[in-house]
Order: C-alpha cells, then structure tokens, then sequence
C-alpha cells in the first residue's frame, strides 16, 4: 500500500508537522529524505531495508559514495543530498557555540565534536579555541595517530592558540575504539599542555574524549 493511502495520523510528514520530528523512528525521518519508494516497496519499507541493509542510521550516515550507491533506491544525487543536511547540521551546531558560552551549552559542544571526530578510525587530536565569553573562534585537527607525549607538541598548539588570538581552549580528541575512558597517557599530555599555555595566559576549560555514542569530560570527573 501507497504510503498516500495509509491513515493520515500514521504518514511520516503528517506526523512530523503533529508531533514533532523527535517522535518518528529511523525508518519513518529516512522516508521523509528518501521521499519516494521503488517499485514494490514504499518509502518507508525502502527506508527499514536499508536500515537493516546497514545495521543502524549511524552506519548508512557514515557510509562512503560507493557503500551508498551500491544500494537499491539509493545513488549520486542522494547521497549529495545526504552530504549536505549531514553539512548543515555540523554547521548548525557549530554557529550555536560560535554565538553563545561553549561552557554554558555542553551538550552541543560535546555534539560537535562527536560529529567532528567519532567517524575516524585512527585517533585526532582537535582543539576548539574560545575567545574571554567562551565563544568558539575555530576548530582545528592538530595531530593525528596515538595520543601520547610523542605525538602531540605544546609547542605548536601555543603556537595556534596564539594565532586565533585565543583566551581559552578545550581539546578533545577520540577513541577509535569505541570506549571513552580516559588513559593515564591523556592525563599526562593534558597536564603538559596546560603548562605551556599557562605561560601564555590561556585557560584550558577541558578535555573531551570521544568514543562511540560517548563522551568523557575531564572537567566533569575532576581530573583537570
């Protein structure tokens, strides 16, 4: 049956414009994006074979042109479509901590960096530089590979600091695999940056650790 047919109270858009879009699963907020079903399926059987195609909304999100395209219903102009809400949403939450308190909005700050830095499968050390208000000024990749005292240097991050014109800064950095503990290696490298840059005047707020679905706030456990 033609989702046009289905009772008006259980389409996707109607119940998107009634309820909200928090109130549709997976399956029913994929329809809305695919828009049209193949043959033999509607949009919304579409949208729960692709789901179980790639195991979870996460997944289909972060699948790459080819994973994408390779599906049925799916292909180029789908996925550019994809790419840019996925944009939009980065640049959303990004323009929410440009414009108020990073401290003061740390579900989006820890949002941000998830979107920033839980797809790579090797680690990324990332600082936001804040200006006095806590607002973001920019977010920078510095390092990639293991995180530990040989792979991220307080030099260069005093030296970007210093070149955003930066009053305070949060790293964050993520966990390939998955789990968001903390290392003593993050603790150490943590302390050693603080130090340069109190040479400088420059608050460190935090230090964020990445996993799958979770995030750790040094700041939140204590330990900055």
């Amino acid at each position: 049956m033609a989702i046009k047919d289905w009772p008006s109270e259980d389409r996707p858009r109607e119940k998107l414009l009634r309820h909200g879009a928090s109130t549709l699963t997976d399956a029913e907020l994929l329809a809305i994006f695919l828009r049209t079903g193949v043959t033999g399926l509607s949009a919304v059987e579409l949208a729960r074979q692709l789901l179980s195609n790639f195991g979870s909304l996460r997944a289909l999100l972060e699948a790459n042109q080819t994973q994408f395209c390779l599906q049925h219903g799916l292909g180029p102009a789908k996925y550019v479509q994809l790419q840019a809400v996925l944009e939009m949403s980065r640049r959303h939450l990004e323009s929410t901590l440009t414009r108020g308190d990073a401290l003061s909005d740390v579900t989006s700050t820890k949002q941000y960096l998830q979107q920033r830095l839980r797809h790579y499968s090797h680690e990324v050390f990332a600082c936001l530089f804040l200006d006095n208000k806590h607002r973001m000024i920019a977010f920078e990749e510095l390092f990639r590979g293991t995180i530990d005292g040989a792979s991220v240097y307080p030099r260069e991050v005093v030296k970007h600091a210093l070149a955003h014109n930066a009053a305070a800064v949060i790293f964050a950095h993520n966990h390939p695999s998955g789990v968001a503990e903390p290392s003593q290696a993050d603790f150490a490298i943590t302390e050693r940056l603080k130090s340069a840059l109190n040479t400088v005047d420059i608050r460190v707020l935090d230090h964020i650790v990445v996993g799958d679905g979770e995030t750790v706030s040094f700041a939140e456990i204590g330990r900055l």
